[in-house]
């Protein structure tokens, strides 16, 4: 009898022929995409973000129910389908019934769920759609398709397209959904230029920084004599705010090796790496065994498929430096180094890793490489803007309704994605700003809303597409903390192996840090000194940008020079005025005590730590503001409301 196994390997030999396939061998590829609908299913997010809002419970719970109640079904941990603030998220596939979504499953909404949905009921939780891929299902009445959810219907999802749906950890249902096809009719239709060519001519930017076109860059490691050549595959984000490449591993990890191999062809390297901050255990292990599977289906090891092409794919942990994004700092620390970036030239794509030829392209990069192959240099190139082709990921994290990734086309507009895909400003407060970019990058504000996502575009308005973070503020949030809040994480984060990175931003922290503390110095010049210091920080960051040594280095002080520029008054308020309009800036807080609510208790007096409250017992107690160091403690510990924050 034919094996699972010996079935799906014919049937990619067939795909890579371009050879037509028997209605019987759709209909048996149909239920092995669909694993064995002639089974209950119950899927649940078991991302990291599900697992951390409670998908383990969950999970348990319905092995729990299943068991109690006697009823043969499968569970299935997928990833994150990207709606993170609707976590837990569980789905249910009936035989004979399309699958419906459920969000925000408790262990305790799990039986209820289940006996309404196994008696064919719609249960009155909120639910979140259901799929409308298998067309010879039957409907449930009255539950809208998911792709018209608010948060779906705006996005074209192709790096994101199965992840939250299928199991990440079943080779045979990514080949029955035609994976590796384009890898094996790659590697028999194209030589290696002749893809490079193609990928160019898609359009195809590294979805980075610097947004280098990702065929012209293995076309120069490919052209770079050498008997060995080297892929990296950069799976290090360090940036705050930012969990795409993680959650596209945890939850499609075969789409990121199919990616892999197509690039190693593509510049003619022989050995990968998959260089992942050891922080992402299960995006680790997901890894691990895609890649056992990879290697037991012969589309990883010697001589793949016939074609005399060899592909060894090794998983190198980091230690979470942020430093080690730069591309020569990571090639550093695969080596066995200390990660610190080196001049360039010579450019990795010619001496890189052990002195050979090597591409790094990050997680987003390779795993659009599949969609490419499949549909079509020019259907890729047909979206997006003039320069920016394509789709882009951004992870959408802080003051906004609905957090998470989302996947859309290059040219919409940073508006649509807050307003349209985000649901807008969490508790109807007033939109600020939104840091794009992370560390590197600067603020799109509200005059900037409708400027179309590309690279120039937002490196035109002092921010930048980066690894895709969104930290959306509103009107309570202190653009001078957001600035030291970045480069404090900027300054911890230096190699120091320049002094313009190392001293530069160690320098402006001071002076943001300076300003947002009461001054200790009543001096009349003591305003102007203040002043000063700010004036400083755009010379400190022009300097900073023209000499450091890497490209985090030159890119450090952008947040800073970012927020001077677009919100310059609250950097005098908090210099001249001392004040700190958001109220976040704890230093600059003044507290007072209203003498009509104050008991004398005396139980502020005894906390304060520098002895800055005065007042007889039972009678009204004051504040010395010289003394007061604005911890709060006065605050905390009053139980009659009588401290005040100005």
């Amino acid at each position: 009898m034919q094996t699972e196994k010996s079935f799906l390997i014919e049937n990619v030999l067939k795909v890579s022929e371009r050879s037509a396939i028997t209605a019987e061998t759709a209909s048996k590829l149909s239920i092995i995409r669909n694993e064995h609908n002639d089974k209950a299913i119950v899927f649940v997010g078991a991302g990291t973000c599900g697992l951390g809002a409670g998908a383990a419970k969950t999970m348990d719970k319905v092995k729990a129910y299943l068991s109690e109640k006697q009823i043969d079904a499968q569970v299935i941990p997928v990833g994150c389908i990207g709606l993170c603030s609707s976590e837990p998220i569980m789905d249910i596939k009936l035989p004979g019934k399309k699958r419906i979504s459920f969000e925000k499953v408790t262990h305790a909404d799990v039986d209820k769920i289940l006996d309404e949905v196994f008696t064919m009921e719609v249960p009155e939780h909120p639910v979140l759609g259901q799929f409308q891929d298998q067309l010879d299902q039957t409907d449930w009445a009255g539950v809208p398709a998911i792709k018209d959810h608010f948060f779906f219907k705006p996005q074209q999802r192709l790096v994101l397209e199965s992840c939250g749906i299928t199991n990440p950890v079943s080779i045979q249902e990514y080949i029955a959904r035609d994976g590796y096809k384009a890898y094996l009719n790659a590697i028999k239709t194209f030589s290696p230029f002749e893809l490079c060519d193609y990928i160019e001519k898609s359009g195809l930017r590294g979805r980075g920084g610097g947004g280098f076109s990702t065929g012209k860059k293995w076309k120069f490691a490919l052209a770079t004599e050498a008997d060995q050549r080297y892929l990296i595959c950069n799976a290090d984000e360090g940036d705050p705010g930012a969990f795409m490449d993680r959650a596209v591993i945890e939850g499609d990890p075969h789409k990121l090796l199919e990616g892999m191999a197509l690039a190693a062809y593509a510049m003619g390297a022989t050995k990968a790496y998959i260089y992942i901050r050891a922080e992402y255990p299960l995006a680790i292990e997901r890894l691990i065994i895609a890649i056992e599977q990879a290697k037991d289906y012969g589309l990883i090891g010697k001589n793949i498929f016939g074609s005399g092409n060899d592909l060894e794919i090794v998983i190198k942990k980091g230690a979470g430096a942020f430093v080690c994004g730069e591309e020569t700092a990571l090639i550093h620390s695969v080596e066995g180094k200390r990660g610190m970036p080196r001049p360039r030239p010579p450019f990795p794509a010619v001496s890189g890793l052990f002195g050979k030829p090597t591409i790094i392209n990050n997680v987003e990069t390779l795993s659009n490489l599949t969609a490419i192959l499949n549909k079509g240099a020019d259907w890729f190139s047909s979206m997006g803007t003039k320069t920016s082709k394509g789709t882009k990921v951004f992870a959408l994290s802080g003051k906004i309704a609905t957090t998470g990734l989302v996947e859309i086309p290059m040219g919409t507009t940073v508006r649509d994605i807050i307003y349209k895909v985000a649901g807008g400003i969490a508790n109807g407060k007033k939109f600020k700003a939104v840091q794009m970019g992370g560390p590197s990058g600067g603020c799109v504000t509200e005059a900037n809303l409708d400027i179309e996502i590309d690279y120039e575009n937002l490196i035109a308005v002092g921010a930048m597409m980066g690894s895709g973070g969104m930290v959306v503020m509103d009107e309570d949030t202190c653009m001078v903390d957001v600035a030291m809040f970045f480069m404090d994480f900027i300054q911890r984060e230096s190699c120091g192996k320049c002094i313009p990175c190392r001293e530069g931003t160690r320098r402006m922290l001071e002076i943001l840090q300076s300003i947002t503390s009461k001054p200790t110095n009543r001096e009349a010049h003591e305003p102007l000194a203040r002043f000063k210091g700010v004036l400083q920080l755009e010379k400190l960051g022009k300097v900073i940008k023209d000499t450091s040594l890497c490209g985090l280095g030159q890119t450090a002080p952008n947040p800073v020079l970012s927020t001077l520029k677009w919100f310059r008054e609250e950097y005098e308020e908090h210099v001249f005025d001392k004040k700190c309009r958001a109220n976040v800036c704890q230093n600059l807080r003044e507290y007072t005590i209203d003498v009509e609510k104050c008991t004398g208790c005396t139980i502020c007096a005894k906390k304060c730590p520098t002895n800055a409250i005065i007042g007889g017992r039972k009678q009204p107690h004051f504040i010395i503001q010289d003394k007061c160091i604005s911890c709060g403690t006065c605050e905390e510990v009053c139980n009659f409301g009588a401290v005040m924050v100005n």
